[in-house]
């Protein structure tokens, strides 16, 4: 169900929060904001690294960045965040730096195992080694090196955990920072002063702490890389709009920034340049690559009165095109701020993983400190040996960084596939709802249907010609603004002029062509001129009429000399799109505020059972209402502002992006270029993401679920199993890449 406006007088602020490493980290985030005077609602994204805050009037920007600030991470809002470039550069920046403090963790780490653990391998390796280097002048060498890595690419988690521990809620640097200083501590401690350590204790273990922080450094460094992969949707996007312009100047091209170009503005469109603007198209003819925008393939022809939007591509022909919306406003902008919304938005699947997170971390730490004391009570000797092991393994495998990814690197990456796609996701409610929805309701008016009346049949009465019985009732239509009588002028364009013409309200218009006297009109305005209709005529037009069509008739020098029909033709491959949804195992409904007849004859034609005709804009809503009633889950797909209640009330509301700004605001996705086959694009990207979003939250609970009992060692006293510090943080780094990686599967879905 749709989620409760806002009071009008709340604001939304959004934030890029630096920093953010696990789970725990947005839950902080969000912990912290929520308890600011005046916040409303807030939302944290840790794959997006945003966070979104509906505020009450008062509260400032600069006091919600703060209070980040303060709980430990970078803050800036987006009105005062650089533009998108620098804030890629400053993500490159970082990486850059994982990428550094990794290949200094290998690199002191390779030493330590060359030490330590290598010669465990080889038979008599470790006797050989103590004969040639002495134990102790090995155990300060490794000394050295495990405080090189501890103290400097690690100083990183020490930093970050201590500030979580401080604030009172630890993060998951937290765990890494108390892990391995347990091990490098008593490593420490057996190297210095071992006669402090009971007999046999005195095992080092910087080769663990050493190799725990270099696995999660790489962990880190390869999620970092994914993320950026998974935003490549956004940045194609905005990389569609060229930086300049050639913008005509007393008559003349002349290349200028794109943020110099105002409304009003003509600019020039050269061939295969990308159109800089959304605008009018004044002089030439071309066929424009919409692809990018609308996930159709096939160019549309521009002419003279056509619009265009920015970021298409244009074809071979030269377009002079007048700005009606530059910069922010173009649909480009608007896209590319709606995809960004819903990378940052929670569908309600999210709900489960939040509140598992907020005590997770407090959970693992008391977990590890009931394993390090059942080891000490029960534990075979060395005790305290054993009960480090465990413990530290406990901190280190448990993880929450999988459970805190899980939705949103699969929302970021499947609403950046939709977008591909032409469908664009608003926010991930919508996605959610959209894959679950079992039942999609169509308007039909400019949804299902062209949008504007068509002459769609031609029968020629008596022995006239039908083309040019049509041609005359053009030319005496030419003056009418009526929509029939516009739909006959397309049809016959280079209608001659007409004379004496003379229109009849609600009957017709009469007037002279060429000399011959020509009627156009219903039946009714027949009557009126006395012209007799032949029976069969008459059942013809009646035939028309049942298929929701409207008969007109032509009359000649008082003749019948044509029988035409007028209606909104269906869309070109809307009965494909239907079937396709159908075959998905969804049920199809129809919903319009046109008449019993015309809706029951476009419904036969696309195969829909269920109709609902002469439905008030208000009552659309109602009838949306009564099916969610009987347990259904309803997406809504319209266009106009008559649909904008519906679209709000389903759960799911899928706006034309042909339509109006009204309808394309109260939907959950908007589907580019009014093509009904995005909506069977979009119901796939949907259910194929909350596919995904179930399977990363499956692995993600079950890897805690099944390996924090083994590294606390409950296998230990069956099979003399106990999982090494290592081995937990390489199983934890492989649970993330998996999440990571089943995510990016969407990319091709």
């Amino acid at each position: 169900m749709p989620a409760t406006a806002p009071p009008p007088d709340d604001r939304t602020v959004t934030l890029r929060v630096e920093g953010m490493e696990c789970a725990s980290c947005s839950a902080r985030v969000e912990r912290v904001l929520s308890r600011l005077d005046g916040v409303a609602e807030v939302g944290v994204n840790l794959a997006t690294e945003r966070a979104t805050v509906r505020a009450r009037p008062g509260l400032s920007d600069d006091v919600i960045a703060e209070a980040i600030r303060k709980a430990g991470f970078g803050a800036e809002t987006e009105a005062a965040a650089r533009n998108e470039a620098e804030r890629a550069a400053t993500k490159d920046a970082e990486r850059d730096r994982q990428r550094t403090r990794l290949w200094w963790a290998v690199g002191l780490t390779i030493p330590i195992w060359l030490l330590e653990m290598v010669p465990m391998l080889v038979p008599g390796g470790h006797a050989w080694v103590d004969a040639t280097l002495g134990t102790q002048p090995v155990r300060l060498m490794l000394l050295a090196l495990g405080t090189a890595v501890q103290f400097g690419p690690g100083l990183h988690f020490f930093r970050a955990g201590w500030a979580a521990l401080r604030s009172g809620a630890p993060s998951m640097d937290t765990l890494v920072m108390i892990g391995t200083s347990a091990a490098y501590g008593y490593s420490v401690v057996a190297t210095l002063a071992p006669g402090v350590l009971p007999a046999g204790a005195d095992h080092v273990y910087f080769e663990a702490a050493a190799t725990i922080i270099t696995l999660i450094l790489a962990g880190r460094y390869l999620e970092a890389v994914a993320k950026g992969r998974a935003g490549e949707a956004i940045r194609a996007l905005l990389d569609l709009q060229p930086p300049t312009a050639l913008a005509l100047r007393n008559g003349e091209p002349v290349e200028v920034p794109l943020a110099e170009v105002a409304v009003g503005d003509r600019v020039l469109v050269k061939p295969g340049a990308r159109v800089p603007v959304d605008g009018t198209v004044v002089e030439g003819r071309s066929f424009v690559d919409e692809s990018a925008m609308t996930g159709e393939p096939v160019p549309v022809e521009k002419e003279p009165e056509a619009t265009v939007a920015a970021g298409t591509v244009n074809g071979t022909g030269a377009l002079t095109v007048e700005a009606m919306a530059v910069g922010g406003a173009t649909a480009l902008a608007r896209i590319v701020r709606m995809v960004e919304d819903a990378q940052g938005s929670k569908p309600p699947i999210q709900a489960l993983a939040d509140r598992v997170v907020r005590v997770f971390v407090p959970f693992v730490l008391a977990t590890a400190a009931v394993t390090f004391a059942a080891w000490m009570l029960v534990g075979p000797d060395p005790r305290l040996t054993y009960a480090l092991v465990a413990s530290v393994s406990v901190l280190i495998i448990a993880c929450p960084c999988a459970m805190g990814i899980a939705t949103p690197i699969s929302v970021l990456v499947g609403t950046g596939r939709a977008a591909e796609k032409g469908a664009f996701v608003r926010e991930g409610a919508g996605l959610q709802a959209l894959a679950e929805a079992d039942l999609i309701v169509f308007d039909k008016t400019g949804t299902l249907t062209v949008g504007r009346p068509a002459v769609t049949d031609v029968v020629a009465l008596g022995d006239f010609d039908a083309e040019e019985a049509v041609r005359l009732a053009a030319a005496v239509e030419r003056q009418s603004e009526h929509p029939i009588a516009r739909a006959l002028v397309e049809y016959a364009p280079g209608a001659p002029e007409a004379a004496d013409v003379e229109a009849v309200p609600g009957y017709g218009v009469a007037g002279t062509v060429g000399g011959r006297r020509v009627a156009v009109g219903a039946e009714r305005y027949l009557d009126r001129l006395g012209v007799a209709l032949d029976p069969t005529d008459r059942e013809r037009a009646e035939a028309l009429a049942a298929d929701g069509k409207t008969p007109v008739w032509v009359v000649v020098d008082d003749a019948p000399a044509a029988l035409l029909a007028v209606s909104d033709p269906i869309k070109p491959g809307a009965r494909a799109a239907l079937d396709a949804l159908r075959q998905r195992g969804l049920d199809l409904a129809l919903i319009t505020g046109d008449a019993e007849t015309t809706a029951r004859a476009v419904a036969k034609q696309l195969g829909i059972e269920t109709v609902r005709a002469e439905v008030l804009p208000d009552e659309k809503a109602d009838a949306v209402a009564a099916l969610q009633a009987e347990g259904r889950v309803v997406a809504f797909v319209g266009d106009g502002i008559n649909d904008a209640p519906a679209l709000a009330r389903a759960d799911a509301g899928l706006a034309m992006g042909t339509g109006t700004d009204v309808a394309i605001e109260a939907g959950d996705v908007v589907l580019a270029g009014g093509d009904i086959e995005a909506v069977g694009r979009a119901v796939g990207v949907a259910r194929a993401t909350l596919r995904n979003i179930r399977q990363n939250l499956f692995w993600a609970f079950a890897y805690n679920v099944v390996l924090i009992p083994v590294a606390a060692g409950v296998l230990y006293p069956a099979l003399g199993v106990l999982l090494s510090p290592m081995l937990a943080a390489l199983a934890m780094v492989f649970s993330d890449l998996f999440v990571i990686g089943n995510a990016l599967r969407l990319r091709s879905a």
